[in-house]
């Protein structure tokens, strides 16, 4: 998870604090014309700001999905910036590729979205210290309970196909909340992907991955390097649960990508591994969903 080893990590990679911040990324106009020309292409789709009644108060999101027809859902938990204009482009490329796609604040109980404003950066140890503490007021059972109303309200969409499992992916923080909704929702999920999880596989009797046993989904964990130098047995126990399932299964360090490499508005960005960590959810979601 981002923290200020993270931070130092990219200093000492020579990553500029100021690169594709989100201040400068803060237009969808420009955003969009940040991304890859192929990340825009696919299907014509709507989105829309959503409101969802969970068990503890009223969660905002982002829902978009194909203008025409009925599609398989998808559930996206943000990384520890929360949903932000990237993140509702990554949604939208994800909707354009076929799907109907939910990205939720997963901080809806402390602040509205977005919870990083333009000039906010995570390498300032106040800012760091808000989100943090947003991050600290979750647990396992709180992620659980929203993940039960995400799913109920992807469920209720016109949009969706229920009659197809629902994919889910997590960035960051959201590595853990991808096991966890595949745990809630056996029944549903049916793909779920991990990028630069944090905390995903631990020794741990509480670790997440020791529920992967109760799913029926195909996984994929996508590994920064720099969080496998760190913490180098996770793959090995992610590797452990999985290669016994009959079900879809990738566990991969990206060598050279560190920790947020998939956000384009992140300093950490790195659009081969972006794209490449893409194409290996598409072909989960196509085997799974």
């Amino acid at each position: 998870m981002c923290d200020e080893f993270t931070e130092a990590d990219l200093d000492r990679a020579g990553l500029p604090v100021g690169r594709r911040s989100f201040a400068a990324l803060a237009g969808i106009g420009a955003l969009a014309a940040a991304l890859p020309v192929r990340a825009m292409a696919g299907k014509a789709v709507k989105g829309r700001d959503v409101s969802i009644t969970t068990k503890h108060g009223e969660a905002d999101a982002y829902f978009v999905a194909p203008a025409e027809g009925r599609h398989p859902g998808v559930l996206i938990w943000p990384d520890i910036r929360g949903l932000r204009p990237a993140f509702r482009q990554m949604a939208d490329r994800l909707a354009g590729d076929g799907y109907a796609v939910l990205c939720v604040n997963q901080f809806y109980r402390s602040a509205p979205a977005p919870v990083v404003q333009p000039g906010d950066d995570f390498a300032d140890p106040a800012v760091r210290e808000r989100l943090v503490g947003y991050a600290r007021v979750l647990n396992p059972a709180l992620v659980s309970s929203d993940a039960d109303a995400f799913v109920g309200f992807l469920d209720a969409q016109p949009e969706v196909d229920r009659a197809r499992p629902l994919g889910v992916t997590g960035y960051c923080m959201g590595g853990p909340m991808v096991i966890y909704t595949a745990a809630q929702r056996p029944d549903r999920v049916g793909a779920a992907a991990s990028f630069h999880g944090g905390g995903t596989a631990t020794k741990e009797p509480t670790s997440p991955h020791l529920l992967i046993p109760l799913t029926e989904a195909g996984y994929l964990f996508a590994i920064a390097d720099n969080d496998d130098q760190k913490t180098p047995e996770e793959k090995d126990l992610l590797a452990e649960v999985l290669g016994p399932r009959p079900q879809w299964h990738e566990v991969e360090v990206y060598k050279g990508a560190m920790h947020g490499w998939c956000p384009p508005d992140g300093r950490a960005y790195d659009e081969a591994a972006a794209e490449k960590a893409w194409g290996r959810m598409l072909e989960l979601f196509k085997a799974s969903l």
